[in-house]
C-alpha cells in the first residue's frame, strides 16, 4: 500500500515538473475577440498546444488588451512578447515593401490576393528577418470599401470630411479625395465616430459589423480596392531558439490556421454586407464617377509604391503577373 502511494506521489511530482517546464507565450492581437482574425488566433493557439503536447502554451489577448495595435510589432521585435498579430501594411511607412497588399485594384479577389501573397512572401520575410521577425501565417480581410454618413457620388461630396486612416495608403486616398486623414486604431473606431473625430473610413464589411458603425454612418460603397492582410509574427531569436520538433509543430499549426482563416474571410464577405443592410445601412457599388476617380488615384498610388519599394516591389508585381 505504501509503495503504491509512493509511486503515485512520484508520478504526480513528475507530471507537475513537466507542466512547470512548459513554455508560455502571450500573444497580443489588435482586433476584438469576436472578429474572425482573433477567433482564428485562438484556433492557432489551441493547435500549438495540441501539436506540442502542451510543451508550448499560447495565451491570446485580443482587442488591444495587452498592447495597442500600434505597439504590437515593436513589442515582439524587442522581446516584450514573443508573438503577436498586426495589420502588415500598418508598417509600410517604415518598410514600404510591407505595403504590397495595399496596391489599389491590383488583386481584388481572394484567389488573386493569395497569389499576390505567394509572390510577396519571400521578399517580405527577408525584410522582416532583418527586423528580428518571422511570419508564421497571414490572413486577408475582405475587399475594402468606403463608409460615409451621406451619399457620395464623387470627390465633390467628400471635401474636408474627417477620414479615419490605418496606414499610408488609406491616408493617401483620403488626401487625394479632399478629405482629412486621422490615424485611428480599430479598437478606438467606435469612439472616434461617436465623438466626430472621424466621419468616414475605408475598410471591409467586417470592421463595420464589429464596430456597429450603422449607429453613426449610413452608406457603404463596395469598391474592393484591395484585400489587406494581417500577419502573425514571432520574435526571430525566440523562433530560432526552439527545437526542431517544436518549430515544426508551430509551423504546422500556422499553415493550417492560415488556410482556415483565408476560407473564413471569403465565407464571411457577403454575410457582412447582409448584416450592414439588416441594420439600416445602404450597401451599394460605387457609382461610375466615384469609381473612376478612385481608379485614377489607385494608378498613381501604385506608381508611388513602386518608387519607394524599389526593385523588390517590382519583382513582386512581375511574379504576380507571371503566375
Amino acid at each position: 500500500m505504501q509503495l503504491t502511494k509512493l509511486l503515485g506521489a512520484s508520478a504526480a511530482a513528475l507530471a507537475f515538473g513537466a507542466a512547470a517546464e512548459a513554455e508560455s507565450w502571450d500573444m497580443p492581437m489588435a482586433y476584438s475577440a469576436s472578429n474572425y482574425h482573433s477567433e482564428l488566433g485562438q484556433v492557432f493557439a489551441d493547435k500549438v498546444g495540441e501539436y506540442t503536447a502542451g510543451d508550448l502554451v499560447i495565451t491570446v489577448h485580443p482587442g488591444g488588451a495587452l498592447f495597442k495595435g500600434g505597439e504590437i510589432k515593436r513589442a515582439i521585435q524587442t522581446g516584450q512578447v514573443p508573438i503577436g498579430e498586426r495589420l502588415m501594411s500598418s508598417h509600410a511607412n517604415e518598410t514600404p515593401l510591407l505595403g504590397w497588399d495595399n496596391v489599389p485594384f491590383l488583386a481584388t479577389s481572394f484567389a488573386d490576393n493569395e497569389a499576390l501573397w505567394q509572390a510577396a512572401r519571400e521578399p517580405v520575410n527577408a525584410a522582416l528577418a532583418e527586423q528580428n521577425l518571422v511570419t508564421l501565417y497571414s490572413c486577408p480581410w475582405p475587399g475594402q470599401g468606403f463608409y460615409f454618413k451621406n451619399a457620395v457620388n464623387s470627390s465633390a461630396d467628400t471635401q474636408n470630411v474627417k477620414f479615419r486612416s490605418y496606414n499610408t495608403a488609406t491616408a493617401t486616398f483620403a488626401e487625394e479625395m479632399g478629405m482629412i486623414p486621422v490615424q485611428v486604431e480599430a479598437a478606438e473606431l467606435s469612439q472616434a465616430l461617436a465623438t466626430g473625430v472621424a466621419e468616414a473610413f475605408i475598410s471591409s464589411g467586417s470592421t463595420g459589423y464589429d464596430r456597429k458603425v450603422w449607429e453613426h454612418l449610413s452608406h457603404y460603397y463596395k469598391v474592393n480596392a484591395w484585400l489587406p492582410r494581417n500577419y502573425v509574427m514571432v520574435n526571430k531569436q525566440v523562433w530560432d531558439a526552439l527545437d526542431d520538433d517544436t518549430r515544426a509543430a508551430v509551423q504546422k499549426a500556422a499553415d493550417e490556421t492560415g488556410a482556415a482563416c483565408l476560407a473564413k474571410a471569403e465565407e464571411l464577405s457577403d454575410w457582412y454586407f447582409e448584416q450592414l443592410e439588416a441594420n439600416g445601412m445602404t450597401v451599394t457599388d460605387a457609382g461610375p464617377e466615384f469609381l473612376a476617380e478612385l481608379e485614377g488615384i489607385g494608378a498613381k498610388m501604385q506608381a508611388d509604391w513602386l518608387a519607394t519599394a524599389g526593385p523588390e516591389g517590382q519583382a513582386i508585381i512581375d511574379a504576380y503577373a507571371a503566375r
